[in-house]
């Protein structure tokens, strides 16, 4: 029987294959006797895991040897409070302001830094478009210049990342990747310390995921918990304080599922995050293309910046709201409605969803399109 279709912009589905995979070793993990969950995490058996775990994402996303993985927790929105802690040394930080998450950013930094700089926002277009790094105007002597690179509520995306020092920036980029992880590749060159939570494409709430440059940590503000201290964190392989033991397990059984993934055949064929990059492309291109083609649906945000992972649209009749979700739920097909804070709809398609939810989406769209007409 076919489970149903879970849009959910976060938590957010976990692949079928690992949820059971996880309930088949719920009581009893590799013969130890033990649940992940009722493990020490200074045990042998936890201490595999962890290793496992924090090696597979290295492999999967090619993080380079000068990065540090940590498994931290308090979500993204924590980090927006921990990256300043660490990394502003009470000086000033930039930031570009695409977004409802990004806004939240630079409100946290200003607790913490000396100055926050807006270099650049997509405000004025109401978050429908990125500004142009060209545009961009950052601060010298800047600790880091901040970016959401994938905006969960407003639906834009950067599909490539900006070249700082192109800009004449010397600051290391620091990018929430938080419902984009995993999506796509990193280009490790251009980023100093990449953070998100895992409850997009990872896993389960509760495991925040930091990738940071060495050189960056070691100079936290006095004021840092030391929990929250990366240096601190890092020299006790993320086991300072007691981890997010079953999300680091579960977060592990993800990276394993997604290196098997593959697209194509014989010389074609790509692995892993390449092969996600591929099948998110084609279901964005579907979801999109269903929408710009009728007459009931719409979306607001620029074609060349709109995310693969979270595509909001709405009806031009609002009227219709309550009965399109109800006809969704009918087939099958959660989670739909958008936030809060800008109403409408929102399919979030990350790597979890496969093509044949989106085509399910895609039938039902025009579907409940053709009944109106």
């Amino acid at each position: 029987m076919q489970r149903p279709y879970n849009f959910s912009a976060g938590p957010a589905a976990i692949p079928e294959d690992v949820l059971r995979q996880a309930a088949s070793e719920m009581l009893d993990w590799h013969g130890s006797g033990m649940g992940v969950m009722e493990m020490s995490h200074r045990g042998k058996e936890f201490i595999s895991i962890y290793e496992a775990a924090e090696a597979g994402l290295r492999s999967l996303l090619a993080v380079p040897p000068e990065f540090k993985i940590l498994f931290m927790q308090g979500g993204g929105l924590a980090e927006n409070a921990i990256v300043p802690l660490n990394l502003s040394r009470a000086a000033g930080v930039d930031f570009v302001v695409t977004g409802s998450w990004s806004q939240k950013s630079q409100k946290e930094a200003r607790k913490y830094a000396a100055e926050v700089n807006i270099a650049a926002s997509g405000e004025a277009s109401g978050f429908t478009t990125l500004p142009d790094p060209a545009s961009w105007t950052p601060s010298v002597g800047a600790s880091y210049l901040h970016i959401c690179s994938n905006e969960t509520i407003n639906g834009v995306e950067f599909h490539e990342l900006p070249d700082l020092k192109a800009l004449g920036s010397d600051a290391p980029l620091v990018i929430d990747f938080s419902s984009h992880v995993a999506s796509r590749p990193v280009d490790w060159s251009r980023v100093g310390l990449a953070f998100g939570g895992a409850q997009k494409n990872l896993g389960p709430a509760g495991l925040t995921i930091v990738v940071v440059r060495e050189d960056l940590i070691g100079q936290a503000l006095p004021a840092c918990p030391s929990a929250f201290d990366y240096q601190l964190v890092a020299d006790n392989r993320s086991m300072y304080n007691t981890p997010p033991t079953w999300g680091i397990y579960m977060a592990g059984l993800v990276f394993d599922w997604l290196a098997r993934q593959s697209e194509g055949e014989g010389a074609g064929e790509v692995r892993g995050i390449a092969a996600m990059e591929r099948r998110n492309i084609a279901k964005a291109e579907l979801l999109y293309g269903a929408v710009d083609g009728s007459g009931l649906y719409y979306n607001k945000v620029a074609p060349n910046c709109r995310s693969r992972m979270n595509v909001p649209f709405f009806l031009r009749d609002e009227a219709l709201n309550d009965a399109f979700l109800a006809g969704a739920r009918e087939r099958g097909l959660l989670q739909l409605k958008g936030h809060k804070s800008v109403g409408g709809m929102r399919a979030s398609i990350y790597n979890a969803m496969p093509l044949a939810g989106v085509q399910a989406l895609v039938d039902y769209l025009r579907e409940f399109e053709k009944t109106r007409a």
